[in-house]
């Protein structure tokens, strides 16, 4: 009877629970604005938490120690965002070209194609030979036809619409910024002392010190995390950099920052990163076999990484499923766009490690209260 009773208090909940996660989940994306400044400021206070408790206990107040950590934190971001200023509106303004020379390469090739259907036998003596003898002088010169033509300016005006959505969006992403800072070095002073009042006078929370040790543990844990991901994505970046600058690659430092930040989207980053070196490649030597250069050395400094370097230090328990990870990736593109795909995999990993402390805490409560009985 007592069974039944709880197969029908499960049904009854179910409705509960999905109508709570689509609650959730709508609150997160139409709430995007306000809260990805609070996520993104979060892990960083995380991620600098430990240095200011440990510099607190040298005597050094959280006020000082946050202000330093912060501003030594924004420092090397400053004069990389100096460095790549340039390059970044240089790439901005060579959108709609790339996109229209882009065009201009396929009308090329299916003109090509046409003309071999059609003429079969051609004099081999034909100028303008290359790339395989896909291109040729004629093949330049052919017309174009209307369908093509309303491709091409469908991509150039894809492009423009990208680089007008950018800088429309400028003032939106300094203003964030300035948010994010200034929710850090508060999370950083006064969070310990909130999170305290919140321990000392929550009525639910029965064991104090349980409570601080198990929170404290957690903490250590995903700072580490973070820190470690970010020391190797940014040894990928640098190490991608410095390979594309020594065999004569434009603007090599934008493409090893973008290496670094899209490392910690597993599986898709490195798909988009080998994209977009591609069409680097493309326009700095043409459609040749050396444009495939820049994307070879990125796919081989990324598989190093992926399959040795992140292993080794992290273990294999921080190894995630596949399908799980690229289902996560969609659903926090879906809600927080370019920012959540950012975001994802920490967030996932910061849940695994959580459940993972909570479980083991739950595991060692079990042990001892059946010595105690």
């Amino acid at each position: 009877m007592a069974t039944l009773s709880d197969q029908s208090r499960v049904k009854k909940t179910e409705p509960v629970v999905w109508l709570l996660f689509l609650g959730v989940l709508y609150t997160l994306y139409f709430t995007q604005s306000l809260l990805m400044p609070v996520v993104v400021t979060s892990l960083i206070a995380l991620l600098l938490s430990p240095l200011v408790a440990g510099l607190q206990r040298l005597h050094i107040p959280r006020t000082v120690s946050a202000f330093f950590l912060v501003a030594t934190l924004i420092a090397p971001f400053t004069f990389l965002g100096a460095e790549l200023a340039e390059p970044a509106q240089k790439w901005a303004k060579l959108v709609p070209e790339l996109t229209q020379h882009i065009t201009e390469q396929l009308d090329s090739i299916s003109d090509a194609m046409d003309g071999k259907e059609n003429a079969p036998a051609q004099n081999d003596d034909d100028d303008g030979f290359s790339f395989f003898g896909i291109f040729s002088e004629k093949a330049e010169h052919a017309p174009v036809k209307s369908d093509d033509n309303a491709m091409s300016q469908r991509l150039k005006q894809g492009g423009l619409e990208i680089m007008l959505s950018v800088l429309s969006s400028t003032p939106l992403i300094l203003a964030q910024l300035m948010t994010g800072v200034i929710l850090t070095l508060f999370l950083l002073i006064f969070g310990p002392k909130l999170f305290e009042a919140f321990i000392r006078y929550f009525p639910k929370i029965t064991d104090k010190d349980q409570a601080r040790c198990l929170v404290a543990t957690i903490q250590k844990e995903l700072s580490r995390y973070i820190v470690t991901v970010s020391i190797i994505n940014a040894g990928l970046g640098l190490s991608t950099a410095l390979v594309l600058y020594f065999i004569g690659i434009e603007d090599a430092l934008l493409w090893g920052v973008l290496a670094g930040l899209l490392n910690f989207i597993p599986y898709v980053g490195s798909l988009i990163g080998a994209t977009i070196l591609t069409l680097a490649g493309l326009v700095q030597f043409g459609m040749q076999v050396t444009a495939l250069i820049p994307p070879g050395v990125y796919f081989v400094l990324n598989l190093i990484e992926s399959q040795f370097i992140t292993p080794t230090v992290l273990g294999r328990n921080m190894q995630l499923n596949p399908l799980i990870v690229v289902l996560w990736l969609l659903v926090w593109g879906w809600l927080w766009g370019a920012v959540g795909v950012l975001l994802a995999v920490p967030l996932l990993v910061c849940i695994k490690l959580t459940l993972a402390q909570l479980n083991i805490w739950t595991h060692w409560l079990k042990i001892i209260e059946a010595k105690s009985e």
